[in-house]
C-alpha cells in the first residue's frame, strides 16, 4: 500500500454530511458565528476522504469541506466486501475497532463510521467505538484504522515473497 496522492478529478465521488456545529468567537464587540462541516466523500469502490472546513454559511462551510475531502483520500485494502484483517485505528482519545465478517452481515457501525465505510464501498464489517464520541476525532481515527489495512498479497510483496511462503 502506498500513499501516493489519488486524483480526485478521475473518480465519481458522492459525498455525506457527517456533521455540521455552530463555533462561535467572541470578540469586542460580541460574538461571531461560524458553522463547520465535516463530510465524507468517496466512490464506493475502495477511495475514500474526510475534510473540515469552517464559514459563515452551512453551505459555503459544507462546500469548503469537501474541497479538503477530496485533497485527503486514501485507498482502502478490501477482500471482497469486507476488510482484510482485525484492526484498531486511534486518534486523539478517540479509538475504533474494525473487525471483518462474513457475508450478509451488513455493515454495524455508528454515525459517523458508518458514513466513511459507506462511502469506501465496505459492505460487511462490525465496529466499536471505545474512548471518546467525538465525531471528529472518531473519524481520523478510522481513517488510521483503514489505512492499516493491508492484503495478504500487499504484505507478501513488502517481503519479496509469495502469498504462500507467508503462511
Amino acid at each position: 500500500m502506498t500513499n501516493k496522492k489519488i486524483d480526485a478529478s478521475t473518480l465519481d465521488l458522492k459525498e455525506i454530511n457527517v456533521a455540521i456545529n455552530r463555533v462561535s468567537k467572541t470578540v469586542k464587540g460580541g460574538r461571531i458565528m461560524r458553522f463547520t462541516a465535516l463530510m465524507v466523500v468517496g466512490d464506493e469502490q475502495g477511495h475514500v476522504g474526510y475534510g473540515l472546513g469552517k464559514a459563515a454559511e452551512v453551505p459555503e462551510a459544507m462546500r469548503k469541506a469537501i474541497e479538503d475531502a477530496k485533497k485527503n483520500m486514501i485507498e482502502v485494502s478490501m477482500v471482497g466486501n469486507t476488510i482484510p484483517h482485525e484492526v484498531t485505528g486511534v486518534f486523539g482519545a478517540g479509538k475504533v475497532l474494525l473487525k471483518p465478517a462474513p457475508e450478509g452481515t451488513g455493515i454495524i457501525a455508528g454515525g459517523a463510521v458508518r458514513a466513511i465505510l459507506e462511502m469506501a464501498g465496505i459492505k460487511n464489517i462490525r465496529t466499536k467505538c471505545l474512548r471518546s464520541n467525538n465525531v471528529t476525532n472518531v473519524v481520523k481515527a478510522t481513517f488510521e484504522g483503514l489505512k492499516a489495512l493491508r492484503t495478504a498479497e500487499e504484505v507478501a510483496a513488502l517481503r519479496g515473497l509469495t502469498v504462500d511462503e507467508l503462511k
